[in-house]
């Protein structure tokens, strides 16, 4: 575990840091398309901070004293989710996406922290469930998802530019 985690909004400040740290997380993924196969991927992940402008939307980091640790898009109305499938269809249901710790942070919690941080939101937006989808390439992140109770939900599946995209929910009730 990280001592002295702070779970926070990003500053403006921290715009380009937190675009390079996603950046760099998922081009670094064995087996997620790289800049050269999806680069409006990676201009959004780089850009990450236009998400923010978007309603109903929060960029939450993790940070200690000195260091970005990691950041997260949060959104508490599934309209503004901006995934392929059905994702943005649902109701009642609050979701994050683009989950990334820095890879000197990697296994003293940082992700668990940040994905609690969501879940304890959704339940403060007063939604049902909280929805979140991840891939192949970060199956690392599904057994921690699945600790945190998320369940798989075929009905959210989708295939981005070839790359299967597998959908979790979790109910917050």
């Amino acid at each position: 575990m990280v001592n002295n985690i702070i779970i926070r909004q990003v500053k403006s400040s921290e715009a380009a840091e937190l675009g390079q740290l996603m950046v760099e997380v998922y081009s670094n993924l064995e087996g997620f398309p790289s800049p050269d196969d999806q680069p409006d991927y990676y201009q959004m992940l780089s850009n990450i901070m236009v998400l923010a402008e978007k309603p109903d939307t929060k960029i939450f980091v993790a940070t200690n004293e000195e260091k970005l640790l990691g950041g997260v898009v949060y959104f508490s109305d599934m309209k503004q989710y901006g995934s392929g499938g059905t994702a943005t269809q649902q109701k009642n249901a609050s979701g994050f996406r683009l989950l990334a710790v820095s890879c000197h942070a990697r296994g003293l919690g940082v992700g668990r922290a940040l994905s609690e941080y969501c879940i304890e939101k959704a339940k403060k937006d007063g939604n049902k469930e909280l929805i979140i989808h991840t891939t192949e390439a970060t199956k690392i992140a599904w057994g921690m998802y699945e600790k945190l109770g998320f369940k798989r939900s075929d009905d959210l599946y989708f295939l981005q530019k070839g790359l299967p995209v597998f959908g979790f929910r979790l109910s917050v009730q």
